[in-house]
Formats: C-alpha cells, structure tokens, sequence
C-alpha cells in the first residue's frame, strides 16, 4: 500500500466525475485522505462511457482504497449550488483541507455532448458566439472562483489549507484555436496568484497545475491523435497521462509544498520553455 501521506485529510475534488478530475481523485484517496467527488450531474461520467453514474465512480475508489468517498453534484457556476455541496461535503467529513478545482473544459453551449465534444463551433476570437464566450468563461474561470470563495475562509480560520487549481498550457501563449478557453485559463492562473498573495498570512497555499495534452476519453474524442506521441515512457515527446497530473497535485496538496505558493506549474514534458 502506498504511503498514507494524506491520512485524515479531506478533499474536494471539483470535475472528478471522469477524466484527469477522476483519477486525481483516485490518486488522493490513495494517499489516505476522504473525499468529495463532483460532477456537473449524477450522470455526467457517461459522457464518454467512464462510469454508469458518479455513485459508481465514489464506490469503486472507496472499494479499492478502502476511504470515505461522497458523491455530490451540480452546476458549479450557480453560487447557491457550490455553498450547497460545500455543506454536503462539512456535514459528512466536517471540513474541507485540499480543494482541487478541476472543473472546466473548452465545452461550449451546446454541452460536452455536443459536436466536437462541445467545443464552441466557431472557436477562434472573432466569429466564437456570445453565448460560448459566456459558457466557457463561467464553466473555467467562475467555477474556480466561486469554488475558492466558499472554502477559502475556513482554510484561513483553520490556518492551513491547500487549493489546487487546474489551468492550461492554452493559457500560456498566444493562439487562434480554443481562444475563450485559453483566455479563461490564463484568468485562472492570475486569479490563482491573486489569490495567493491573500492567503499567505494565514498559512494556506494556492497553486496551479497548468497540464499539456494528457490522454483521456474525451481527448481521445476530440482532436486527431498523433499516434508516435501514444507512448507511456522512454521519451518526453508523448502525450501525458492523467496519473502524472495526479502525482503533480499530490506534491502540491501535501507537506512536501508548504514553502510553495502562487506557482503555475507546468506538466507538458518540456513542450513549454519560456517563463510562466
């Protein structure tokens, strides 16, 4: 069994109905803490056939790891929702210690089952919908924000806390493709900073992970695949896998970080060379 570094901690883990947000999840409670897993609805997992329902993600990581998982769902853009499932998550486990925020996705109007995987149709920075600007920026940038305003304050009561936010390479550079995205990203990666400087004095970090192309159903579905980057190991020159954004968010969310705050971390092999 792997060491229990996170023994009796409790983290929420927004997004972790599928995907990265599962298996960062997964990799947590491995570590010994409990957790809140969260979905947009208690079926979003069938979007690209991960899971039957959340309920079967929460009991298949309490079967293999033998912790507390709880279930919660709802739209994270609605402030009455998050203090909502915040409530949840206290009234079963009592507090909050490690809040990952990976809820997000260039998904636009038309929902991740949509053409495309929902990306906005027309996905650039001119002909892009006002409607997917909208979308996209309040399922990025408003759920992290509104996520982070709800738990904050009892971290800073507690004097300790960790907040891991999920960006983007997208958020990094300049681009003509998935524009609002990479808009909405770099937001979250300045509001993550922000948001850092004010909890310095209270003892609670804030950083983010900022992940490049990493292999997920949805990813698979969703862009053409360069089959020579399909590789597990032996070169940088891959794809990633969603266990090294899981181990990534461990460091950050453990005691091995405590001196680490306001950081956009990159996990792109090396794609990115220039300074965040």
């Amino acid at each position: 069994m792997a060491e229990r570094l996170l023994q009796g901690r409790v983290a929420w883990v927004t997004g972790s109905s599928r995907g990265i947000g599962r298996v960062i999840a997964s990799h947590l409670a491995g570590l010994g803490a409990q957790i809140a897993v969260h979905g947009t609805s208690p079926t979003s997992t069938r979007a690209f056939d991960e899971a039957e329902s959340l309920q079967a993600v929460a009991d298949a990581i309490a079967a293999e790891h033998g912790g507390d998982v709880l279930a919660v769902s709802g739209d994270l853009t609605d402030p009455t929702v998050v203090t909502d499932l915040a409530e949840q998550i206290r009234a079963r486990f009592g507090r909050i210690d490690i809040l990952v925020n990976n809820a997000g996705g260039d998904i636009g109007a038309q929902g991740v089952l949509g053409e495309g995987g929902g990306k906005p149709i027309h996905n650039d920075a001119i002909e892009i919908s006002l409607e997917d600007i909208r979308t996209v920026i309040d399922r990025n940038l408003m759920t992290c924000i509104l996520v982070c305003r709800e738990v904050a304050p009892e971290m800073m009561a507690r004097k300790a806390g960790r907040i891991v936010n999920i960006g983007s390479i997208a958020g990094l550079y300049g681009r003509s493709d998935g524009v609002i995205y990479a808009a909405a990203k770099a937001a979250v990666h300045e509001y993550s900073r922000c948001l850092a400087d004010q909890l310095r004095p209270h003892n609670v970090t804030v950083n983010v992970v900022a992940p490049g192309g990493i292999v997920t159903p949805r990813f698979l579905a969703t862009r053409p695949i360069d089959q020579s980057k399909m590789k597990e190991d032996g070169t940088l020159l891959r794809y990633g896998w969603p266990e090294e954004i899981a181990a990534t968010v461990t460091f950050l969310a453990s005691d091995g970080a405590s001196y680490i705050s306001g950081q956009v971390l990159r996990v792109d092999g090396g794609g990115q060379l220039w300074p965040a």
